[in-house]
C-alpha cells in the first residue's frame, strides 16, 4: 500500500513539473517573439542559447528520472526493513515467552532440588542410625555366633558320648540277638517235623497238616469291579481283599462277614502282603506307591514313594517287619525300611517284573518277570545271584514254600513250575487242560504243608494239584468269572479265591 502511494507522489511531482515548464514556456512567449524582431540579427547567437539550455533542461529531465528511481529503491529497501523489523519483533516477544518459562522451570527445579536436598539429608541421617544399628546386630551375632559355637562343640561332644553308649547298647544288643537266635534255630530244629511249623495263638510251635477243599463254605461279594489281591493273616482265617477302587477290606471266613476297611488308598490294589507279627499290611497300587497300614487300628502308617509306574507285587521278610520289596513297571525292585518310611536299595533290570517273593532268611528275592524268567537277586548288593528260563511266556505268579525249600512260578503258558530254591531245578510241572490264566497277575499258592498247589482259570474253576503225584486232586467250581488270585490260610484251612466280578469264594 505504501508502495502505491510513493508511486503516485511521483507521478505528481513529474506532472507538476513539466506544468511549470509550460507554464514558463508561455510567459516567456511574447517576449522572445518581441524581441525577436528587433534582434533578427542576434538570432544565431540565440538559437545556440536556446539549444544549451533546452539540452539543461533535458540534463535536469534525466537527474529527475533517476532521482525517482533512486527513490523507489529506497522506499522498497524501507519496506524490507521494516518487515524484518516486524520479524524480529516478533523473534524477540517468542524469545522473552521462552525467557519467562525457563524462569519459571528453574525456579520449579530450584524447589524440587531444595526438597530432594532435604529428603537426602534425612535419607543421610536414617543411613547413619541404620549402620549404627547393623554395628550392634553384628557385634550381637558374632557375640551369639561365639556362644553357638560353644555349644556346637558341647552338643557334638554330648552326641559322642552318647554314640559310644549307643554302641556300647547295640553291641550289647546284637550279642543277646545272637543268642537269640542261636537258642531260636535249635529249639526250631528240635520241633521240625517233615519241614512244616505251625504257630498257634499264643507263638509256640505246632503242626497242622492241610485240608484239601472240596465245598464252598461262603460266597462273598468283597468288591466292586473285581478283586486282585487277596491274603489271610499269618496262623489266622482272617482274610484280606483288595480291588479295583476303594478300600481294603479285612474279613471274617468263619461267618463271611466284613471286620473293617483300610481306607486311604488309591488306584487298583495288585498285590498285598503282611508282617509276620500281623500289624502291619501293605498294598502295591496303580498309582506307582505302596500303602502301609496299622492293622489294629486300620490307621494309614505310610505312603511309600518312589516308583514311576504302577506297582505290580510286594513282599515282606518272614524274618523282620521291618523289610518290604516290591516290584514295578518302571522296571526295578526296591527294599523300603518301614520304620523310616523310605526306600533303601534300588535293583534295575531289563524286562518288567509281575511277582516277586523274599526267601525265609530276607536276603534273596526271587523275582517273576514277562520274558518268562525266574531270576535270583542279593537284595543288599542288587547284583543278580541266577537266572531260569521257567516259561514260555509272562510269569504271573512266585511263592515261596512254607519250609523255604521250594518255589512255585506259575505263566501266562498255563503251567505251574515247581523248583528246588537249592539247585533251581524243576522238581514237578503242574498242568492241566481246562486251567488257562487271565491275566498278568493271576496268583497261585501253595498249601501250608507244602503239599498241593491252588490255581485259578479263566472258566471260574480253582484247580488243585498234589506236588508229589503232579495230578489234578480236586476242581472247584462255585464262580463263573475269571480267578485272578487264591490264598491259603497258615493252619490250613480254608483256601480262598478271588474272581474278576469281585467275588470271593472260600473253601473248605
Amino acid at each position: 500500500m505504501s508502495q502505491e502511494k510513493a508511486m503516485e507522489a511521483i507521478k505528481d511531482a513529474l506532472r507538476a513539473l513539466r506544468k511549470r515548464h509550460l507554464l514558463e514556456e508561455g510567459a516567456h512567449g511574447p517576449a522572445i517573439s518581441a524581441l525577436s524582431k528587433p534582434m533578427i540579427s542576434q538570432g544565431s547567437e540565440w538559437k545556440e542559447k536556446t539549444e544549451k539550455l533546452e539540452l539543461e533542461l533535458q540534463q535536469c529531465y534525466k537527474a529527475q528520472s533517476r532521482l525517482s528511481e533512486q527513490l523507489v529503491i529506497e522506499v522498497a529497501e524501507s519496506r524490507t526493513s521494516k518487515a524484518s523489523l516486524q520479524d524480529k519483533e516478533l523473534l524477540i516477544n517468542d524469545l522473552e515467552k521462552d525467557l519467562s518459562q525457563t524462569r519459571e522451570e528453574c525456579i520449579r527445579l530450584q524447589d524440587e532440588l531444595s526438597e530432594k536436598t532435604k529428603t537426602l539429608d534425612l535419607l543421610i541421617t536414617e543411613n547413619k542410625q541404620v549402620r549404627f544399628q547393623l554395628e550392634e546386630m553384628t557385634n550381637r551375632a558374632q557375640k551369639a555366633e561365639s556362644e553357638n559355637k560353644m555349644l556346637i562343640d558341647r552338643w557334638m561332644l554330648q552326641k559322642m558320648q552318647d554314640a559310644e553308649r549307643l554302641n556300647e547298647a547295640n553291641a550289647l544288643y546284637e550279642e543277646m540277638l545272637a543268642k537269640l537266635k542261636a537258642n531260636g534255630l535249635e529249639n526250631l530244629a528240635r520241633q521240625q517235623v517233615d519241614g512244616i511249623v505251625r504257630r498257634n495263638e499264643d507263638g509256640t510251635d505246632h503242626f497242622v497238616e492241610s485240608t484239601l477243599p472240596s465245598t464252598c463254605g461262603h460266597r462273598i461279594h468283597a468288591h466292586e469291579g473285581g478283586c486282585g489281591s487277596i491274603l489271610f493273616e499269618y496262623n489266622s482265617r482272617t482274610l484280606f481283599t483288595g480291588g479295583q477302587a476303594g478300600p481294603v477290606k479285612m474279613w471274617d471266613t468263619n461267618s463271611g462277614s466284613q471286620i473293617k476297611s483300610l481306607h486311604g488308598s488309591l488306584g487298583n490294589i495288585l498285590d498285598l502282603a503282611i508282617t509276620h507279627d500281623n500289624k502291619s499290611l501293605i498294598a502295591a497300587s496303580s498309582s506307582n506307591n505302596l500303602f502301609v497300614w496299622d492293622v489294629n487300628s486300620g490307621r494309614m502308617r505310610h505312603t511309600l514313594t518312589g516308583h514311576t509306574d504302577k506297582v505290580c507285587a510286594v513282599d515282606v521278610s518272614k524274618f523282620s517287619s521291618r523289610h518290604v520289596v516290591s516290584a514295578a513297571y518302571d522296571r526295578t525292585i526296591k527294599l523300603w525300611d518301614l520304620q523310616k518310611g523310605y526306600c533303601t536299595n534300588t535293583v534295575l533290570f531289563t524286562s518288567n517284573c509281575n511277582a516277586i517273593c523274599l526267601s525265609i532268611d530276607g536276603l534273596t528275592v526271587f523275582s517273576g518277570h514277562m520274558d518268562g524268567n525266574l531270576r535270583l537277586w542279593d537284595i543288599q548288593t542288587g547284583k543278580l545271584l541266577s537266572e531260569v528260563a521257567g516259561h514260555s511266556s509272562a510269569v504271573t505268579s512266585v511263592s515261596l514254600s512254607r519250609n523255604g525249600n521250594m518255589i512255585l512260578t506259575s505263566g501266562r503258558d498255563n503251567v505251574h513250575n515247581v523248583f528246588d530254591t537249592r539247585t533251581l531245578e524243576i522238581c514237578g510241572t503242574l498242568r492241566a487242560s481246562g486251567n488257562r490264566l487271565a491275566s498278568n497277575w493271576s496268583r497261585s499258592c501253595i498249601s501250608p504243608d507244602d503239599e498241593y498247589v491252588a490255581a485259578g482259570s479263566a472258566d471260574g474253576t480253582v484247580h488243585v494239584w498234589s506236588i508229589s503225584k503232579g495230578n489234578i486232586v480236586s476242581a472247584l467250581k462255585e464262580q463263573t468269572s475269571p480267578i485272578l488270585c487264591c490264598s491259603w490260610s497258615g493252619i490250613g484251612k480254608p483256601l480262598a479265591s478271588a474272581d474278576k466280578n469281585g467275588y470271593v469264594c472260600t473253601w473248605t
